[in-house]
């Protein structure tokens, strides 16, 4: 990662905090469920995110070369009053802040600990940054507010999650990823709003050694076309293949399938 693509990120984690910190103090009901994650409630979400902040805060402020154990890690849960939007907004605050003086600290390429191949403090600053892409998109689903993504991150959270998706697969105990091998069928995504100079089309190849995939516009199987921010949700299924302005061509099935066994959470 380009030092100039890492301060990039960085930057847009500040931004995506703050824009969910003001969500949640807005007057938004805390208490609401999510739709996409069912199990959590808008607060539940909130913490969950402020929460990896801050542990990925701590991997790259100690340089850690091992995952650590939760209890090192100070209010790794949030603040212990419930229902309060000021104190909670306030520690998602806190939080964002801890991991971007951590990432301003370090250089993309730093030796930092993580789950992936890739063990660098880049690795942390991409990840943290589409992970905020992406509940900060349930949040809003969870409040009726608009959502907004910058096209940049809306496309790396696309390539990102294909990268975990071909590393997951390496993994025989996660079955439903590693059952993705359709014997080379394809899917293409092409966001048809993408600004000039960001070229938002992939062809994904389903391949029996791993899913393969490469920016192009071509044929496949089955095709998902629309705005790119319709295109990131759906792909992580935070919005259906075919609401909005989306529009699927081809092998509707092979599509499903490929939704069906990827999540993120």
């Amino acid at each position: 990662m380009t030092a100039t693509a890492y301060a990039r990120r960085i930057a847009h984690v500040d931004q995506q905090v703050e824009q969910l910190r003001s969500l949640v103090t807005s007057g938004a009901d805390l208490a609401a469920p999510v739709p996409t994650c069912p199990d959590w409630t808008l607060e539940e979400l909130v913490r969950h995110v402020g929460g990896a902040l801050r542990w990925s805060a701590f991997l790259v402020a100690h340089r850690a070369d091992a995952d650590v154990p939760d209890e090192r890690i100070p209010l790794l849960r949030g603040p212990r009053e419930q229902g309060d939007a000021g104190e909670l907004g306030a520690w998602l605050d806190g939080s964002g802040r801890l991991l971007t003086d951590a990432l301003r600290g370090a250089e993309p390429d730093t030796p930092v600990w993580s789950w992936f191949t890739d063990r660098t403090a880049g690795f942390w600053a991409r990840r943290v940054c589409n992970e905020l892409a992406v509940h900060r998109a349930d949040a809003a689903l969870a409040t009726g507010r608009p959502y907004e993504v910058v096209p940049e991150v809306a496309a790396d959270t696309i390539e990102e999650w294909l990268g975990i998706v071909r590393f997951a697969q390496r993994n025989p105990e996660v079955q439903d990823i590693a059952a993705l091998r359709a014997g080379g069928r394809t899917l293409h995504l092409h966001a048809t709003d993408a600004p000039t100079g960001l070229d938002a089309a992939w062809l994904i190849e389903l391949a029996d050694e791993g899913v393969v995939w490469s920016r192009a516009h071509a044929g496949a199987d089955v095709a998902l076309r629309g705005p790119l921010a319709e295109v990131m949700l759906a792909l992580h299924r935070r919005a259906a293949p075919d609401s909005g302005s989306l529009e699927v061509l081809g092998d509707r099935a092979l599509l499903d399938l490929r939704l069906e066994r990827t999540r993120w959470s």
